[in-house]
């Protein structure tokens, strides 16, 4: 369910809507300023082995319960987005990985945050042993022609990125 701001962050004040700088914002007039609303920042990887299959988890917390996606999450406030993305990983699948290189950047639609901004990474070397953890029931490396259905658009855009561009083309980084 999405969830508006109501009062300010910084001094708990009402907030109001004005028209500022082309766009009807939030603002507090106590603090004689608008309070922005930005997308929440968040990354997923495409990890593939040497067989390349694409690492996929199943999701153990809504939205999207019970589907598969890449491993990810959101993106906190004293880490860098390849920290986070690294981070993610370990939480999620007890793999330490490398990232290979930047896929993207691209939103996603959200009942929660109304938006989300998703950065996509490449990771090829890894190590660890792989184990569903935090967000994730379970954990699977997945041929591309057997994927399951992909829970958000934006992980299935960098999946078919990487198949695309990456995979088996002599692209490699």
């Amino acid at each position: 369910m999405l969830r508006q701001k109501t009062h300010c962050p910084f001094c708990g004040n009402g907030l109001v809507r004005r028209w500022i700088e082309g766009h009807r914002r939030l603002f507090c007039t106590a603090c004689n300023e608008p309070v922005y609303e930005n997308p929440i920042p968040a990354t997923c990887l495409v990890v593939v082995d040497d067989r390349d299959r694409v690492l996929l988890v199943k999701r153990s917390v809504e939205p999207k319960k019970g589907f598969w996606c890449l491993p990810g999450g959101f993106v906190e406030i004293d880490e860098t987005p390849e920290a986070g993305a690294l981070r993610e990983l370990l939480e999620e699948t007890g793999l330490s990985g490398k990232i290979a290189r930047l896929l993207g950047v691209t939103t996603n639609p959200s009942p929660q945050y109304r938006a989300v901004l998703m950065i996509g990474y490449l990771v090829r070397t890894y190590e660890g042993t792989p184990r569903a953890g935090d967000d994730a029931s379970a954990l699977a490396f997945f041929p591309e022609k057997e994927l399951p259905e992909i829970a958000f658009d934006s992980h299935r855009r960098f999946v078919r990125l990487y198949y695309a561009a990456y995979s088996g083309s002599g692209l490699h980084s």
